[in-house]
């Protein structure tokens, strides 16, 4: 039972977000194209053409709208209204942290790694390519499902346990709270008991 609740998990964790961005980009698209100065537009090639305009348009306006003080008020304002509703929270952050992973690369998070906090618990953490001034690796360990917040911590590197995840694997599992761990070996699952 407990092995078709995580299949079932895995599945929704994949889908759900599939699925909302497809239907958002489709709305969008549907929203922008009903606008008055594009739904004129007979021809169709020209009328997706000016619609993706419009959308590239609006995507400067609102980044260069982002970047003033209050543009960044609105956009911490939507994030916690955002942030309140159980399940929205969870698609919007991880459309987030995807959208942001796309648009700055690997830079930010460089590989998940292991560290032993209290009471031998491991927790998943990322590398972020600095280091303090007396050799302490930094990391930075998200907290779940909610990875847009966490913790930066120093460690030492002999502390430090590599894993061989990447970086959308970690990401997955704490994004779905566990429930999207890949499945591991039986051999595996011992070791780690």
């Amino acid at each position: 039972m407990a092995e078709w609740k995580r299949d079932l998990g895995s599945g929704l964790v994949v889908l759900v977000p599939l699925l909302v961005t497809l239907y958002a980009i489709a709305w969008l698209f549907s929203f922008i194209a009903g606008l008055p100065l594009v739904g004129v537009i007979e021809e169709p090639l020209v009328r997706v053409v000016v619609t993706l305009a419009v959308f590239a348009g609006a995507l400067a306006l609102v980044g260069t709208a982002t970047r003033t003080a209050g543009g960044a008020l609105a956009s911490g304002w939507l994030d916690t209204a955002i942030n309140r509703v159980p399940i929205l929270r969870v698609v919007y952050n991880a459309s987030q942290l995807a959208v942001e992973t796309a648009v700055s690369g690997d830079a930010e998070l460089k590989e998940p790694v292991k560290v032993t906090t209290w009471m031998g618990a491991r927790m998943t953490a990322f590398k972020t390519g600095k280091r303090t001034d007396d050799g302490r690796m930094l990391l930075f360990m998200p907290t779940a499902p909610n990875v847009t917040t966490g913790y930066v911590i120093e460690v030492d590197p002999l502390d430090v346990e590599p894993t061989d995840e990447t970086v959308e694997e970690a990401m997955t599992r704490l994004l779905s709270a566990g429930f999207g761990d890949r499945n591991r070996a039986p051999a595996e699952v011992a070791a780690d008991d």
